[in-house]
């Protein structure tokens, strides 16, 4: 029996600009995934996932994963999370050169399903080094991090960016340009997180990014200023002192940009009532800038505040259904005590 867990993420900047090949900076969190997998002899996948869904869920089926299993579970997000395990599972079979091999599979998460915390790349990622451990196949991180990525792509139908993926394998603060990945040194940001009780649907959001660029050169425009705030939210990063708490200066520039990256995110049609909602409470209690985390269109916020004013503000804000302290991980996939 082997454990392995991930962290979730939120992201500074970049969201839904990332596709389109500007970079994004996306940073690990202290809520993880954890995945359990113990090998079984009949080639059958059995997987329970209690905390994927409100009542959770368990399901076994055949030896080919090419057979859907029978999901008695109506949500859509839970049959998402069974694509997510399915595509995880090919890769640890082809990974360790197993094309057989059976499992049992245990998910247990602190990440919000779907809520723009990277809850799928998580459970991937920490999946795919875990079944791969249990099989005594052991991979590097960014060979998990390339495996994961494939995966979440196959799900995504070809819409999946490395972002995700590389930060929940590699830990910390990461670039992603394309196919460019590469880990960064931040101080420890002080995140706090807003989360609806909701989540958007990725791929409708994305193809409603797709669709406006295609149609407006202005939504075109909008994508490449993300890319360009993330430009310098990065050069604002180099030039602190990963090893020491972040001046107030670093976090009122570093707030600033993720208003203004809120924003742009509004004028692409991702924002909800629920996130803006959130943003503007957390501003008013005095974080240093607010935005969404993610897809859109419900989910998650992230501010930067070092007091308790803006976890305590949204603990009051009738569309936060929970706030939280996320402290940045500076450690991604790693093996755990089952």
């Amino acid at each position: 029996m082997t454990t392995s867990s991930a962290p979730g993420k939120v992201y500074l900047f970049g969201e839904h600009a990332v596709v389109y090949g500007e970079p994004a900076v996306p940073c690990a969190v202290e809520r993880r995934a954890r995945v359990t997998v113990e090998p079984r002899d009949d080639g059958r996948i059995r997987v329970d996932a209690a905390d994927l869904s409100l009542d959770g869920f368990t399901v076994t089926w055949g030896g080919s994963i090419d057979d859907r299993p029978d999901i008695d579970v109506p949500a859509p997000l839970v049959e998402a999370a069974m694509k997510y395990i399915e595509a995880a599972v090919r890769q640890a079979r082809d990974a360790a050169d197993a094309p057989d091999a059976g499992f049992d599979i245990t998910v247990e998460s602190a990440i919000p399903l779907g809520a723009g915390l990277g809850s799928s790349a998580a459970v991937v990622v920490a999946g795919i080094d875990a079944a791969t451990r249990a099989l005594g196949t052991e991979l590097d991180p960014e060979v998990v991090a390339r495996r994961a990525y494939e995966a979440e792509y196959e799900v995504q139908d070809g819409q999946a960016s490395r972002a995700d993926t590389f930060c929940s394998a590699m830990g910390g603060a990461v670039r992603v340009e394309g196919d460019d990945t590469r880990t960064i040194d931040a101080p420890p940001l002080p995140f706090v997180v807003g989360y609806d009780g909701g989540a958007g649907d990725t791929g409708e959001l994305v193809a409603g990014v797709r669709a406006l660029r295609e149609e407006h050169a202005f939504a075109a425009d909008t994508v490449e200023t993300i890319g360009d705030l993330t430009r310098e939210g990065e050069r604002l990063l180099a030039e602190a002192d990963p090893a020491r708490e972040p001046s107030e200066d670093l976090l009122s520039e570093l707030g600033a940009l993720m208003d203004f990256n809120h924003g742009l995110l509004e004028a692409l049609g991702v924002s909800a009532r629920s996130l803006d909602a959130m943003v503007w409470a957390a501003r008013d209690a005095g974080a240093r800038g607010a935005k969404l985390t993610g897809a859109g269109g419900g989910g998650c916020t992230v501010a930067l505040d070092p007091t308790d004013e803006t976890e305590l503000a949204l603990g009051y804000t009738a569309e936060c259904e929970q706030s939280f302290r996320a402290e940045l991980a500076t450690e991604g996939v790693r093996v755990e005590e089952a």
